[in-house]
């Protein structure tokens, strides 16, 4: 399995920004896929997952209500919207896939892609 993350750049605080995740080598549909970030001098921590069917999701208290995620299963695609972001939300966003839920455990996930750094000014 191979995970693809993009979408990260400079924002301007209050603004809006869309992650992506292109996830191949396995069937999407058999894969809990969720996103990490990890902000300089701290631990990476959980930010939102959705299951693999798309019904359930879960948001760590700090992207509730600004972060939607979401997954397009034709494009075996997972999406992380950021709305409203401040400077506290500037880290580098990972996204992350299992086969098994495994939750807010980062260490659990089976694959992991590489980083992509979200920035955001004041």
């Amino acid at each position: 399995v191979q995970l693809q993350a993009s979408g990260g750049g400079l924002v301007r605080a209050g603004d809006s920004l869309r992650l992506s995740c292109v996830v191949s080598g396995n069937t999407f549909s058999n894969l809990d896929t969720g996103w990490f970030r990890q902000a300089p001098g701290k631990e990476r921590e959980f930010v939102a997952i959705i299951t693999r069917s798309g019904r359930t999701t879960q948001y760590s208290d700090s992207a509730s209500g600004r972060f939607t995620i979401s997954r397009d299963t034709g494009k075996n695609t997972v999406y992380l919207q950021m709305n409203s972001l401040t400077p506290e939300d500037t880290a580098v966003y990972y996204c992350a896939a299992d086969p098994y839920y495994s939750g807010t455990t980062f260490a659990q996930y089976d694959y992991v892609g590489p980083e992509t750094l979200v920035t955001v000014s004041s």
